[in-house]
């Protein structure tokens, strides 16, 4: 070749390479924008390889104060899908539908959404999730999502709260408690094979970004005895719903707390959130008679009032303060202090009233905890209403005496009394003892702080008036144990209706607080019955027979051995709501006992050491097969102790079948079918319990 024709081909080279070279920086430089200036190119891309799954982290465990586990988190499988995947999204949905038993269009229409990523069924049954993973289709997959178990069912459901799809808390403990049980978000990123297909991510483990456990003051034990007793006493008198709360005076501590109607947190999707509520925190009512005790409270710590004062309450049984007329049952004349209590006299109250000025009087309320919150904790927790003093008029002055023109709630009137049983402290509701973290130690919670609200003479000699109300003349007498001194209150308080302005004649509620024993109080129980029916529908006919059944059980698990001395009274059943069963919890295995928080002292006065009980093991239920005059009723077992089941109306051979796989030493007269029974039914008894029951021919 010759050197002119070298010469061309080395410059045809040379340009072929700087064309080259100058595409080369082009490409270059478009890809620097799209990655650095124009994010949309990178987006792009990435979303041909994957795209990111959020997962909500494993919660922590709820568990009583026991080591009964209250609240778990499960893994459930939940249905995704990618819609920028998916090339047909109607033939797609159709395919799914059939496996997830869903409708078609819904599906479609979640499918045609311009979002990245869709949830089309969240926590699936494993045979659903099975079914779609057979179907093999492009830009669906499955992922396992923390799901919120409650393994006691409607046990402390209203306390408890819930969890909703999301894993937030919600309600009771679960939304008091969120910041501590949740945990923290997983982002999994989600890869694509050759075919498109979404890749199901490896080594997803929920529990690895878990929030922290938290044990509650609940005893589980005592909270199905009280929730039983509940449900006896709604289902006799035909109530709206009823409400029990079991405090230790000494700690504070919420110990049982059951409320009527029932509500299954596993259940939350279905029911109303409004119906989801606990009332014992949430609804501040008239408390009717039981604010008695602290009238006479507040004119003896001013010095107004003395022990041994008399007050005439007329010959009339009527009484005439201005707007109203105040009326008793029947006269009664002149009552001491303790009388007055003891026959529940609106007038001796009104009169006593009228010796103290409405700003003592108030501040005794507030002293008490009343018209602010308690500070427990619980989320949305009503402050109750009280008027300032100076907006009382003479007749808010009476009619707040008993009960009338204030409202407090069942968590207020548990603190007020355990009052009168602490020597004078207040001290604020406990829900929870304690706290850890994943792997972790039990962090004890410390006990609140106690404040003086009433001397210590004051609050013993109340309380000591407060025996008079369950001795055979009182009108709480239903609330009286065998060989154990109770005091207390019976309260019957006309509901308000606010559409006519006035209080109505047929609705009420039955009022009782407790404590027992009168002269050590262990334990502290408010009970209040809503609207129950028939002429026996007053606080010491419905609420203190319930107060006797949960205080029996509270004390013998501090080894105070007692029982209701009367029982459930004769009332005639009526048509209502049928109240809640006892939940039948399935077998879940206990973490260890906690360490229970170091107990508030007393002052001047030892706290009571609660007698030990070992942790709760798993719960188990046994069913038996129903016999001739009714169903065999479930045996719920806490450990080696027994929830009693309601025996009346069964055969000697019924009794037989269930007494042989029970630690019962059985007692038992007559012929025919059980028609007594003790104790009664719902409380919790230990190895060599022994039953007694009376047969006869009434099979009710």
């Amino acid at each position: 070749m010759s050197r002119p024709e070298l010469r061309g081909a080395g410059a045809r080279v040379r340009l072929v390479g700087g064309v080259l070279g100058l595409c080369f920086v082009l490409l270059g430089a478009r890809a620097a924008f799209l990655t650095v200036v124009d994010r949309r190119g990178a987006e792009r891309g990435r979303a041909q390889t994957g795209t990111v799954l959020r997962v909500a982290p494993a919660r922590g465990e709820v568990v009583d104060r026991q080591g009964a586990p209250l609240a778990v988190t499960m893994p459930a499988p939940s249905i995704y899908a990618v819609p920028a995947e998916i090339d047909d999204p109607a033939a797609t949905a159709r395919a799914l539908a059939r496996a997830l038993g869903r409708r078609s269009a819904r599906l479609e229409e979640r499918l045609a959404q311009g979002s990245p990523f869709v949830f089309l069924a969240r926590w699936v049954t494993p045979d659903r999730a099975a079914a779609v993973a057979a179907l093999d289709l492009r830009g669906v997959g499955i992922v396992e999502e923390p799901r919120r178990t409650y393994p006691l069912g409607r046990l402390a459901g209203r306390f408890l709260g819930f969890a909703n799809i999301d894993g937030e808390g919600v309600r009771g403990i679960e939304q008091g408690q969120d910041e501590w049980l949740r945990g923290h978000e997983q982002r999994i990123a989600l890869e694509r094979d050759a075919r498109g297909r979404l890749l199901a991510p490896g080594g997803v483990d929920p529990r690895a970004t878990a929030g922290g456990d938290v044990a509650v003051s609940i005893d589980s034990a005592l909270q199905a005895s009280a929730e039983r007793a509940l449900a006896d006493v709604v289902t006799a008198t035909g109530a709206a719903g009823g409400t029990v709360i079991a405090l230790d005076p000494g700690t504070g501590d919420v110990l049982a707390l059951a409320e009527a109607p029932a509500f299954d947190p596993n259940d939350f999707r279905r029911v109303p959130y409004r119906e989801t509520g606990s009332a014992a925190f949430l609804s501040a009512i008239e408390p009717g008679s039981t604010l008695k005790p602290v009238v006479v409270a507040a004119g003896l710590e001013a010095g107004l009032l003395r022990p041994d004062d008399v007050i005439d309450c007329g010959d009339t049984g009527s009484y005439r303060v201005p707007g109203k007329t105040l009326r008793d049952r029947r006269p009664y004349g002149p009552l001491d202090l303790a009388g007055i209590l003891r026959v529940s006299s609106n007038i001796g109250v009104a009169r006593i009233a009228e010796r103290i000025p409405a700003a003592t009087h108030h501040a005794t309320l507030r002293a008490l905890g009343f018209g602010a919150r308690t500070g427990s904790g619980f989320p949305n927790e009503s402050a109750g209403l009280l008027r300032p003093a100076a907006r009382w008029k003479p007749l808010d002055q009476a009619t707040i005496a008993f009960g009338q023109g204030i409202n407090v709630t069942p968590i207020q009137l548990a603190a007020a009394t355990a009052v009168f049983a602490n020597g004078g402290i207040w001290r604020a509701p406990r829900l929870v003892t304690a706290r850890r973290r994943p792997g972790g130690e039990w962090v004890p919670m410390d006990v609140a702080p106690g404040r003086t609200a009433l001397r210590r003479d004051v609050a013993d000699r109340v309380r000591e008036m407060l025996v008079g109300v369950t001795r055979k003349d009182g009108t709480g007498r239903l609330a009286a144990l065998r060989g154990v001194e109770v005091a207390g209150k019976t309260g019957t308080a006309q509901k308000f209706d606010p559409e006519t302005g006035t209080y109505s004649h047929e609705d009420h509620r039955g009022w009782f607080i407790g404590m027992a024993p009168a002269e050590d109080p262990r334990i502290v129980v408010v009970v209040m019955i809503d609207e129950p029916k028939g002429r026996a529908h007053g606080g010491g006919s419905t609420a203190a027979p319930l107060f006797a059944r949960v205080a029996a059980a509270a004390l013998g698990d501090r080894g105070i051995v007692t029982a209701p001395l009367h029982g459930l009274p004769a009332i005639a059943r009526v048509d209502g709501p049928a109240a809640a069963s006892p939940a039948r919890p399935p077998g879940v295995s206990a973490p260890p006992p906690l360490r229970a928080a170091a107990p508030a002292t007393r002052p001047a006065r030892p706290e009571p050491t609660p007698a030990p009980v070992d942790p709760i093991p798993p719960v188990r239920v046994a069913d038996a097969a129903p016999r001739r005059t009714r169903a065999t009723p479930a045996v719920t077992w806490f450990g080696d102790r027994v929830l009693l089941p309601d025996l009346r109306g069964l055969t000697p051979e019924q009794v037989k079948e269930i007494t042989d796989t029970v630690p019962f030493a059985l007692e038992a007269h007559g012929k025919g079918h059980v028609v007594e029974q003790e104790p009664a039914p719902g409380t919790v008894v230990g190895g060599g319990a022994r039953v007694r029951l009376r047969y006869g021919r009434n099979e009710g």
